[in-house]
């Protein structure tokens, strides 16, 4: 059965609010959404959509039922793009629908990525085979097997790989940019 107000809860939780700044955001008394929460009182369509709305969602999304929902995709799934230094592979088909994209990029010897423009969000990327040189805005970092970058992405970014050998890279962009 839906419970309606645990999972109001639930996603006010999620984007930490306390249950004041959310009355305060919907013109709503903090009690009345204590009681919502807690399954004794029931909103009005409109209450629930102007409450949905500061929180994020919509009615269709609050009430689609995700239990069924994939949470492994094998390789079938995946999408590669080959450009011209580099190959990348999306590695979760549904990714532009969540916070996250994971990729897995390969760099061919003496290449490099696409140059990303500064944008709104924040980066991670694991080397999993050779080295790439991290680009971020005037700085260049080398990268080696077994570590890791992560950055803020507002600042142009790239991956270059200057040794003979082919690089392997997961890449994880949130929110969704690749």
């Amino acid at each position: 059965m839906f419970n309606l107000g645990n999972k109001l809860k639930e996603k006010r939780k999620l984007l930490m609010l306390t249950q004041q700044e959310l009355a305060n955001r919907c013109e709503l008394t903090k009690g009345y959404i204590s009681q919502l929460e807690n399954n004794m009182v029931s909103p009005s369509l409109e209450t629930l959509e102007i409450i949905l709305e500061v929180l994020g969602t919509t009615l269709s999304d609050f009430f689609k039922d995700n239990s069924n929902k994939e949470i492994i995709f094998n390789k079938d799934e995946q999408y590669d793009k080959k450009f011209d230094s580099y190959l990348q592979t999306w590695l979760v088909p549904t990714a532009q629908e969540h916070q996250m994209e994971p990729i897995l990029v390969m760099i061919d010897p003496n290449g490099e990525t696409y140059h990303d423009y500064p944008h709104t969000g924040e980066e991670f990327g694991y080397v999993i085979e050779g080295e790439v040189i991290v680009c971020y805005g005037d700085v260049t970092r080398i990268c080696k097997k077994g570590e890791s970058f992560y950055f803020v992405s507002n600042k142009q970014h790239y991956l270059r790989n200057e040794s003979d050998s082919v690089a392997k890279v997961l890449w994880v962009s949130c929110p969704p940019n690749f």
